[in-house]
């Protein structure tokens, strides 16, 4: 559970939500640098649907907390040890929804924020059962630094989006670029799940996501919404 601010509201929001959807490969140019991201599911196809996939609400962390990679990861003995940022535009559902269609989808949000999609490569890549794992480690799903309600972000398909490593741009996309906008998205979403208030849907990352390591600082900046920091720890440096 994490309390943010509400754009304009004089009490926080608590973020305790039934599920976390999340999509997979939302971007062009994240699919264009899968040579890069070498996980299982990656591949240079544009998808004809939305790729869902899980997090849990354990990855749930605020402005300013960190980003712990695990010591356990230690015990695989992996050659090339890798845990990722992805910048990402996070959806908060307002009221339950199902089988909504694109058109109305919009009337479901409560608002949006920013959204960190931690992501440990090598459980994505090597775990049989998919990404469910390396998504959903403790911490890995910062989220902040407030929310802004649907009535006050205007077109959620028109944001600039970027990632700060230790103060350098390493991400700097629009959600124009989306293949699936958010509205397709909840329509999408909502006929498989039923969403209710408080969920989340994490909308999918642009090129440029990197590693990250003990020290480093990232930040998620989104227009109208403003600047998620986070440090970077790795567990068995502390």
């Amino acid at each position: 559970m994490v309390l943010l601010p509400v754009f304009g509201k004089l009490q926080p929001y608590e973020i305790n939500p039934s599920k976390i959807i999340a999509l997979g490969l939302n971007y062009r140019s994240h699919i264009a640098e899968s040579h890069s991201v070498t996980v299982r599911g990656f591949t240079e196809e544009i998808p004809q649907e939305p790729i869902l996939f899980a997090k849990t609400p354990n990855v749930l962390v605020g402005p300013g907390e960190s980003i712990v990679i695990p010591a356990f990861l230690l015990d695989y003995g992996f050659e090339d040890l890798r845990t990722d940022y992805e910048a990402e535009l996070a959806v908060i559902i307002g009221k339950k929804c199902r089988n909504t269609a694109p058109e109305d989808a919009l009337d479901y949000v409560l608002g949006y924020t920013c959204m960190n999609d931690v992501s440990q490569r090598n459980l994505q890549t090597g775990d049989r059962s998919g990404w469910f794992r390396g998504k959903s480690l403790d911490t890995f799903g910062p989220i902040g630094p407030q929310i802004v309600l649907q009535e006050d972000i205007g077109a959620p398909q028109n944001l600039r989006l970027q990632c700060r490593l230790n103060g350098g741009t390493v991400q700097d996309a629009s959600t124009a670029q989306m293949i699936f906008p958010v509205d397709e998205i909840i329509a999408f979403v909502s006929k498989n799940f039923t969403l209710l208030p408080g969920d989340i849907i994490a909308t999918g990352t642009p090129s440029g996501v990197g590693r990250i390591h003990h020290g480093d600082v990232v930040e998620v900046e989104i227009e109208k919404i403003g600047v998620l920091r986070n440090p970077v720890v790795e567990e068995w440096m502390q």
